[in-house]
């Protein structure tokens, strides 16, 4: 499919817009996905007092099960961190429970698994969450479910040759126009060129292991790129850049430069965040996915402001679209489990220890999940799923028009 890499500024909008609502309508799971002004707007609906107002920290604010996976550090070490951070603030713990409670829930359901298996995956949550926290020793953590063990697998195994066919469908240093990547104007070409003569940008790429200082970097290539979901209207660039280090020895490297938007998840009172928006994101992305932040930067570009990263080949996606009961429980417990020690990281051990006794109170073999955690996910299902199949009826209508 080509010619889309000749879109103009409007006519790139009105494509981009056109996926979007195409990628929210495929799934229930999707619109939760795409939808993170809505969830807020849910959330704002439930009576006041219904979640606990944990200690103000970092929060992904977008935390569903997409967001999380396998990420590199500089050295090449992967672990499961929250990999998006794109609504992150300093806010309220609860919410990014109830974001990927509401996740799990619409995963659940979109594999047909009955509603009991909703109920345990919630109290497994809460069990995962206190584990990350610290309720057990910080050296142990519990074991991963397959659907984790495999893309770990899977990432711990990936070299520049696999982003490279996966990313770009080519080794050869250019990246293919069509159906994801679209040509610059002149304008975007001009911005992006002068992006990568800064300083700060040529050492981002080189803090990735194995390359020496007095590498000459180089942008080669770069176009529009067609991704994601909720960042669909929005700048959105990748680039590649080719690595000339002494003696000789060549290297390509991917990078993604995304607009940094404001959040919609609710900041708590009275605390002090970085005003710009990519700012922001990064100072999140260093408190909540070490591994993430420290391959990040914050920039101008076009006038907005705009998140750098390179592209790891072991960055993938923990994107479920299946779920076995058993495994839907265990991957419950588990990625909570990272929310948790995220969170927890950026607590003193009294608070640590004075927020895992309020996030559990109410939660037993008995009760199972507490009922403010309950209560919240079942109302904000019901919410979601009207609001999904509205979507998929205006969706329907446009297409029949």
């Amino acid at each position: 499919m080509r010619g889309e890499e000749n879109y103009g500024p409007e006519q790139r909008a009105a494509a981009l817009e056109r996926q979007r609502t195409l990628k929210m309508a495929r799934s229930a799971h999707a619109y939760v996905r795409g939808n993170t002004l809505k969830f807020y707007e849910w959330l704002d609906g439930l009576a006041q007092g219904t979640l606990p107002e944990g200690p103000p920290v970092w929060i992904c604010g977008d935390c569903h099960v997409g967001n999380l996976g396998p990420l590199a550090d500089a050295d090449g070490r992967v672990d499961i961190q929250i990999r998006d951070l794109d609504q992150t603030v300093i806010g309220n713990p609860t919410h990014d429970l109830v974001r990927l409670g509401l996740s799990l829930t619409s995963a659940a359901r979109g594999s047909d698994l009955p509603g009991v298996v909703t109920a345990q995956m919630l109290e497994e949550m809460v069990r995962g969450y206190a584990w990350g926290l610290g309720g057990r020793s910080l050296n142990e953590s519990p074991p991963e479910p397959d659907v984790v063990r495999t893309v770990r697998r899977r990432a711990l195994g990936r070299q520049w040759k696999h982003l490279a066919r996966e990313r770009l469908r080519d080794i050869e240093p250019s990246i293919p126009l069509g159906r994801r990547f679209w040509a610059l104007d002149a304008e975007e070409r001009a911005a992006l060129g002068d992006a990568f003569r800064d300083d700060a940008v040529r050492r981002l790429v080189l803090t990735l292991s194995g390359r020496s200082g007095e590498a000459d970097v180089r942008l080669i290539d770069a176009a529009y790129w067609m991704k994601g979901c909720s960042s669909l209207g929005f700048l959105r660039y990748a680039g590649l850049v080719r690595i000339d280090n002494p003696g000789g020895k060549r290297k390509l490297a991917l990078v993604d430069l995304k607009e940094a938007v404001a959040s919609a998840a609710p900041v708590s009172t009275g605390v002090e965040m970085p005003l710009d928006p990519a700012e922001r994101v990064v100072t999140g992305a260093r408190a909540l996915s070490p591994n993430l932040g420290e391959r990040m930067l914050p920039m101008r570009l076009l006038g907005k402001p705009v998140v750098m990263r390179e592209l790891a080949p072991q960055d993938t996606k923990l994107d479920i679209d299946q779920f076995s009961r058993q495994e839907a429980v265990r991957a419950a417990q588990y990625l909570a489990y990272v929310v948790g020690k995220a969170h927890g990281r950026q607590m003193d051990e009294a608070t640590c220890v004075a927020w895992r006794s309020e996030v559990t109170r109410g939660s037993s073999e008995a009760d199972g999940a507490p009922s403010w955690l309950w209560s919240s996910v079942v109302e904000l299902a019901g919410r979601h799923e009207v609001g999904y199949l509205q979507h998929c009826r205006r969706y329907a209508d446009k297409q029949a028009a």
